[in-house]
């Protein structure tokens, strides 16, 4: 059996084909180039450990085709750590089992806080995960339902699915995907919230990775600036955690932080 060339694992045109010919089976258009590209970066990025979890939003591709997707990346020798795709309320997810459980861990630490943002109250406000009635509980029951999943030892792709009926999944979102400040709001009073016309401090890291190719978008979230002074520790220990993780691994390189001001007339969570 041959081995692959690591070379044409990197090749742009093969992680093209990749994703082209399998999240764009039937009448559904896969993503074009730049997006292909950014795809195969960003779920790089997680079996490296740079990212607890990818949201699949590219475009209308399920998890059998996003398992096929990953299975051919393995196939091209691309990946070699074994992946999962979590359904979250007809959400796809694609986590490394070890590494969000090792994350998740950590949050039931309080190494994050949240902001409630619920329409209900003037200004945003902080709030830790004690504060926040049954996230902890829920928070476990992930851990539990990935630990618990039968893992090959070969590198087959996985997947699962978790009821959330009762879920804030913007909330379990922002926390699996490594947001050290996630948004939270009460359930029952809507999707709206209050952070209309109220200044906006939005972080992103990217790196690169292809020669070539723009960087990946590793994360991009916001805090409320007037509450920027309070969350300085816990965004300053988040990127000096990011910035040892990127030191462990030789696939991306030139890490860049930065963050900007904005206000908006609605924002959508």
């Amino acid at each position: 059996m041959l081995l692959p060339d690591p070379m044409s694992t990197r090749s742009p045109q093969l992680l093209v084909a990749a994703a082209q010919q399998t999240l764009g089976m039937g009448k559904r258009r896969g993503p074009p180039q730049p997006v292909c590209l950014h795809l195969a970066g960003e779920i790089l990025a997680v079996a490296r450990g740079l990212k607890p979890a990818l949201l699949y939003d590219c475009n209308g591709a399920g998890a059998s085709e996003l398992q096929r997707y990953l299975e051919e990346l393995q196939g091209l020798g691309f990946l070699t750590d074994g992946l999962h795709i979590l359904e979250l309320g007809g959400n796809n997810l694609i986590v490394r089992p070890e590494h969000v459980c090792q994350h998740l861990e950590q949050v039931l630490l309080g190494t994050i806080a949240f902001v409630d943002v619920s329409s209900s109250q003037p200004h945003p406000s902080i709030r830790s995960l004690d504060q926040l009635q049954g996230l902890k509980s829920l928070i476990a029951e992930i851990i539990t339902h990935l630990q618990g999943l039968q893992r090959d030892l070969s590198l087959a792709v996985s997947r699962s699915r978790l009821r959330c009926s009762d879920w804030n999944l913007c909330t379990v979102f922002g926390i699996l995907l490594g947001y050290p400040v996630p948004y939270t709001f009460h359930l029952n009073q809507g999707d709206d919230n209050c952070l209309a016309l109220i200044p906006l401090r939005v972080f992103t890291a990217r790196i690169s990775w292809l020669l070539g190719q723009p960087p990946v978008l590793l994360y991009s979230f916001s805090v409320p600036e007037s509450l920027f002074p309070a969350l300085r520790d816990i965004l300053n220990t988040w990127e000096k955690d990011l910035r040892s993780r990127c030191r462990t691994q030789n696939d991306f390189a030139d890490l860049t932080i930065s963050s900007e001001t904005v206000t908006l007339p609605a924002v959508a969570l």
